[in-house]
């Protein structure tokens, strides 16, 4: 063998050890959990999300379901807020970074704690900061895309109040409820149905035999409440769907409800706990001759349109309420720029109950003061200017009631149209599952 032979099979060699005992080190690139619609979740927001869940269930003091149920629990809420997202975005639906900041202000706040401080314990709960912002940037969008969807649809007569009122009541007190859900498909077959019932009777067999009912409810199921150990926190029987009032006013306390079925799919409850009757309720009305406090107010609103966008709506009213605030009349403003029925009226509203108006208005509304004009604000309407006119108490146990049952009506079929609207979307939503198969 020549010199160059025995160079090129030495070479040969210690290119083959360098391979095989000169290894770089191995770096582990992230896996998609799941495809949602043209987006994907990864393994590490899986992971993430699942530390959150498990931090906040061990604060709750609720035993925590085995890791691969609650992270199979934590996928299917992903694709929910995924789904939910991605047609916000369609929409045109966006949360602005001031109003993001300040909602997180508002959230240590909350807490008791300064910023640095939330930060911290968010850390030590294994949470990055940035993931939560975006967290609670889409939580914002989810709750407007809900505003746009179902709140500003839900209609309620004064035939519904009357029945209310008359079935119902509101002596019957409060209740404290937990609930599991298992959802059916949008067209689920007679056989599809089955399987589910008998899944869900099960789970009712362990919660009577004494299982935890949060950690089933952590474990299977569908409901948004369902890491929250199903919780639904105090209710008048009105707050709840007709299939759960029905059967939760004749329950004691910790007992389990019978296997029911609705629309949404299959429902087992337990009564945590029940109070008050309408004592109670004339005790924490904070006025026991009935006083309701109205506001008269009056406002501007500018809606969007493909013609008028979110950033051309806040500039016409910041230029508006520049003017008034050089003294022109609110009234003569409104007549000409309000895109709202009352604008012939100056924008005037006239004495607004509490409840009258959607939640994002009636917060502004009640901040301001007499002769107060409000900075822009946003509700599912559009874009608005709120100015309160004066304020007064007035005497009204029998508005009140109807105001209460209202109220009670609104939350109720908000419920319900929101749980079904739910389960339609996650039946038109592309979902594929990788986890199983890489």
């Amino acid at each position: 063998m020549n010199v160059m032979s025995r160079l090129f099979i030495l070479s040969l060699f210690l290119c083959v050890s360098s391979a095989l005992y000169a290894r770089p080190a191995i770096i582990e690139v992230d896996r998609i959990a799941a495809i949602v619609g043209n987006d994907a979740i990864t393994l590490s927001e899986l992971k993430e999300q699942s530390r959150a869940a498990i931090a906040r269930l061990q604060r709750q003091g609720t035993p925590l379901p085995p890791e691969d149920v609650l992270e199979r629990q934590m996928l299917e809420r992903m694709i929910m807020d995924r789904a939910q997202v991605q047609l916000a975005r369609e929409y045109g639906i966006t949360v602005e970074e001031a109003q993001l900041d300040q909602t997180i202000a508002r959230i240590a706040a909350n807490n008791n704690l300064s910023m640095e401080q939330f930060r911290a314990v968010l850390q030590e709960d294994g949470i990055s900061f940035l993931s939560f912002r975006e967290d609670i940037r889409n939580d914002m969008i989810i709750s407007r895309l809900r505003d746009r969807e179902i709140d500003s649809r839900i209609v309620i007569s004064d035939a519904e109040i009357d029945n209310y009122l008359a079935h119902a009541g509101l002596e019957q007190g409060e209740f404290r409820v937990a609930h599991i859900l298992l959802r059916a498909p949008e067209a689920a077959s007679p056989e599809q149905l089955q399987k589910l019932k008998e899944k869900a009777e099960q789970i009712r067999q362990n919660a009577l035999a004494d299982s935890n009912f949060a950690e089933l409810a952590a474990s299977y199921s569908d409901a948004p409440d369902a890491l929250q150990g199903g919780d639904l926190g105090w209710r008048t029987l009105g707050d709840l769907p007709n299939v759960f009032a029905e059967t939760i006013e004749s329950m004691r306390a910790n007992e389990i409800s019978p296997l029911l079925q609705s629309a949404n799919g299959f429902h087992i409850l337990k009564l945590l706990e029940r109070r008050g009757g309408d004592a109670e309720h004339d005790a924490e009305s904070g006025d026991g001759r009935g006083g309701v406090r109205q506001t008269h107010a009056r406002h501007i609103l500018i809606r969007t349109d493909e013609l008028v966008s979110e950033a051309e709506a806040r500039r016409r009213l910041n230029d508006l309420r520049e003017r008034l605030s050089h003294g022109e009349s609110f009234a003569e403003l409104a007549r000409l720029y309000s895109h709202d029925a009352s604008a012939a009226a100056g924008g005037d509203l006239g004495w607004i109950n509490p409840g009258d108006t959607v939640p994002e208005f009636e917060r502004a509304m009640d901040q301001l003061a007499d002769g107060e004009v409000s900075e822009v604000i946003e509700t599912p309407f559009g874009f608005h200017l709120i100015r309160v006119e004066a304020r007064r108490l007035e005497d009204m146990r029998q508005e009140k009631q109807r105001l209460a049952a209202r109220q009670a009506i609104r939350e109720r079929k908000l419920d319900e149209a929101y749980q079904d609207w739910l389960r339609q979307l996650r039946d038109k939503i592309y979902v594929e599952y990788r986890l199983e198969v890489e």
